[in-house]
């Protein structure tokens, strides 16, 4: 029997365990963790035959194969030994396609703009009757889907570059790139092997989609990918590649290789960068053979995504806004810029790497003042002091966050609480949802009072 070692103790390192058992493996998941929780999911595991070993120090051995969760560094020495020694060691990502590559796929990757896109794609296959399930780093893990008896007609993945890294042979129906900008550098180390990362899904792909608007991707089309679809808020004339093979706003038309598909104010989110990201989606569609019918039900009914620029309440006539998503210092500079001014910001988390020189403008334009939270509370303040920038308190938490954001809110007369962080959650949380569902909660309690 073949034997398998699936390793991080997660939701898709599950789905693969669980996927292997049922094509024959004999299969162990190692996890260098070890909590109560872990404990829990190990017993259940056990009665399917998943050998568990917690609080491990994974060392290759006799595997036929190693299955990788996105969360593990690929370069890792254990991981490196086993490539050397010729065990195959793949993603879950990987895993899944090598089970599911009779079913066409939409690949979204980029640095911003992916669980949006996908969304919108997700809504608009389901509005054409197509039955889609969405996998990867929104909706299901990839393998789960293979799990499935009924399977779905299309598949729309997101993919991180941690997944993207780990896959060899996903050859997706159409590939899509959404933006880049400097993200998980502590991991990839530089901008260009994060960027190649993100090139191989698209090389890999039938159809290419690449936002024309943003400004490495803008710059790589003026060389390479001429006969991908380049899309464009700004209109025909700055598209890259074939500009009979793009797509545009023109006149407050969706307009797809010169055929008009339906009016860019359908879609109700705020901000240029939806508007990109519906043309990324409403260009999918077309290369899916979707019509503009179900295209336009789909955008006019898309209700928005949680914790991306998401509506919470009104209170004392303040719109809350939950940007959680917001993890990096370009997402959290995309999100400032779509809302009104003057706005009160809740910044900080775990800070990442990065430019944060165009965030720290739009604060000083846009912001009214900043509540800063978590580790990254007193490195933001200096960097705030740096530009100028002084209406800023550090207030640690999400509670005493929200609870003084109604006040300045009244004092400035400000439109907007709006909690876009440019970090990551792990400081205080376990993942940007939990940080999202904290605050909308909060926020809630705030109506209530």
């Amino acid at each position: 029997m073949k034997k398998a070692t699936v390793i991080g103790l997660g939701r898709s390192g599950i789905a693969a365990a669980k996927l292997l058992v049922k094509h024959g493996y004999t299969v162990i998941i190692s996890d260098s963790s070890n909590n109560p929780s872990l404990e829990a999911q190990r017993k259940v595991l056990e009665t399917l035959k998943i050998d568990i070993k917690l609080g491990d120090k994974f060392a290759p051995t006799n595997e036929d194969l190693i299955v990788v969760s996105p969360g593990v560094p690929w370069d890792i020495a254990p991981l490196v030994k086993a490539r050397e020694i010729g065990i195959d060691t793949i993603g879950e990502m990987e895993l899944a396609w090598r089970y599911l590559q009779d079913i066409p796929w939409v690949a979204i990757t980029g640095t911003n703009g992916k669980t949006t896109t996908t969304a919108l794609t997700d809504a608009i296959f389901k509005a054409a009757g197509l039955e889609t399930i969405a996998c990867g780093n929104i909706g299901f893990a990839a393998c789960e889907l293979a799990l499935l008896e009924t399977r779905p007609a299309w598949i729309i993945a997101e993919l991180s570059s941690y997944q993207i890294e780990s896959t060899f042979t996903l050859k997706p129906q159409i590939g899509v790139w959404t933006t880049l900008t400097p993200d998980h550098l502590a991991r990839h180390k530089t901008v260009d092997k994060y960027a190649e990362i993100k090139a191989k899904l698209l090389r890999n792909s039938q159809h290419q989609i690449f936002n024309g608007d943003d400004r490495y991707l803008h710059e790589l089309g003026k060389s390479d990918w001429q006969d991908a679809t380049w899309t464009s808020v700004p209109g025909k004339q700055y598209l890259q590649g074939n500009p009979e093979y793009g797509i545009w706003i023109e006149d407050n038309w969706i307009v797809f290789r010169g055929e008009r598909v339906l009016q860019a104010d359908v879609l109700k989110m705020p901000g240029d960068h939806n508007l990109q990201n519906l043309l990324m989606a409403v260009a999918i569609a077309k290369l899916a053979a979707i019509g503009n019918e179900a295209i336009a039900t789909a955008i006019a009914t898309f209700p928005g995504v949680a914790h991306r620029l998401e509506y919470i309440c009104t209170y004392a006539g303040v719109d809350y806004i939950n940007d959680s998503k917001a993890t990096n210092y370009d997402a959290a500079d995309v999100g400032l810029t779509a809302v009104k001014a003057p706005a009160i910001l809740i910044a900080g988390g775990a800070a990442k790497e990065g430019d944060d020189l165009a965030w720290l403008d739009t604060i000083n334009h846009k912001a009214a003042a900043v509540l800063l939270i978590g580790s990254a509370a007193n490195q933001f303040a200096d960097r705030l002091k740096s530009v100028g920038y002084d209406r800023f308190e550090i207030v640690e938490t999400m509670a005493n966050a929200v609870a003084r954001s109604s006040q300045l809110a009244q004092q400035h007369q400000a439109k907007v609480v709006l909690l876009s962080p440019a970090c990551a959650s792990f400081d205080q949380y376990d993942s940007f949802e939990q940080r999202g569902d904290d605050f909308r909660q909060l926020c809630q309690i705030l109506v209530n009072s």
